[in-house]
């Protein structure tokens, strides 16, 4: 069963029958669909999204983030190559930082992960964050969808870097796992706490040659330091371990952890509940996001705007109080 977009592009004429039974080429058209921010598009990508939910939710949605330099696309890789090996279907959602300048991102995650790429059971998508805070694209949460109804049984977010990234990939994702870099105390104090306590598992990566000594060595402060931490679930007592992803140490270690992280999870209900959550804080943003969205597009509030806009750069007016002001404004004129 076809269903064809009218679109003066064929990107946009989808076969969903396809894309639920993994073809790639569906996949990455379905998500060039629900990313586009033409008006008619989003209509489309609303149906879109209607059609699949039946079919989501099965896959183990895993958040990976670090610092710059830590191995992130090279643990992805080497992790996605194990799972491959195991017969398990894999796609990777990178977000690569926009040019508030220009608008543009590099996108080049692909050349990054050469070898996964190649894999027809992976499935590897750069978005750009575009004005989106907190390191992740603003329809990261309809690529998930997407990609679990294609099949895929992992789907890894992976995020810019450390900053406000942490709390937004967590929010979507069913564990997240944090890779730091061999270089004990030094490392804690370059971590802040509130990151330490979203992560459900450590990496310390790098565990190789010379570094191998130093990397078990700040595993276990990582370990010291959790302790003093107060688990957010009874359910799940975060891990730390070290890894080489070059010689695929830790790699089994740290798929075994996920998996026991998932079942444990979905065994006490605890799974159901935090993505319930994460979806009723979804639909929030939306309505948000939305909202905002509208306003900028409305000429009369644009009107106003530029107004009030003077009138709190000159000091006239607080900017709590001008924001208000355009809102009901914006509220009672639509």
């Amino acid at each position: 069963m076809e269903t064809q977009y009218s679109n003066e592009d064929d990107i946009y004429s989808l076969d969903i029958e396809s894309l639920l039974s993994g073809n790639r080429r569906s996949l990455a058209r379905s998500i060039t669909l629900i990313e586009s921010s033409r008006f008619d598009h989003r209509d489309l990508a609303e149906n879109l999204l209607s059609r699949i939910m039946p079919r989501t939710g099965g896959a183990i949605r895993i958040g990976i983030s670090g610092p710059p330099g830590v191995g992130k696309s090279t643990f992805i890789e080497s992790f996605g190559l194990y799972l491959s090996n195991k017969n398990l279907k894999i796609a990777v959602l990178t977000i690569d930082p926009s040019s508030k300048r220009s608008g543009g991102s590099i996108l080049g995650d692909k050349t990054r992960m050469p070898k996964l790429a190649q894999l027809e059971n992976a499935f590897i998508r750069s978005s750009p964050a575009g004005l989106t805070l907190g390191g992740v694209a603003r329809r990261t949460r309809e690529t998930i969808l997407l990609c679990e109804s294609a099949g895929y049984d992992v789907v890894i977010v992976e995020t810019v870097g450390v900053g406000q990234s942490e709390y937004a990939v967590a929010d979507m994702v069913d564990m997240f796992v944090l890779l730091v870099q061999p270089g004990g105390g030094d490392d804690l104090q370059g971590i802040k706490r509130g990151v330490m306590e979203l992560a459900d598992l450590i990496i310390v990566t790098k565990s190789d040659g010379d570094l191998k000594h130093s990397a078990q060595r700040t595993a276990q402060d990582f370990r010291s330091a959790l302790s003093f931490l107060r688990n957010e679930s009874d359910d799940w007592v975060p891990k730390v371990i070290p890894c080489s992803a070059l010689n695929s140490e830790g790699i089994e270690e740290a798929w075994k952890i996920m998996q026991l992280f998932h079942s444990k999870l979905n065994t006490s209900g605890g799974l159901a509940r935090k993505r319930g959550s994460q979806a009723s804080s979804w639909m929030w943003a939306e309505v948000q996001e939305t909202l905002v969205g509208r306003l900028r597009e409305s000429q009369s509030a644009k009107k106003l705007a530029q107004k009030l806009e003077s009138d709190v750069i000159n000091g006239l007016v607080a900017p709590g109080v001008a924001a208000r002001h355009l809102l009901n404004a914006f509220l009672a004129d639509d």
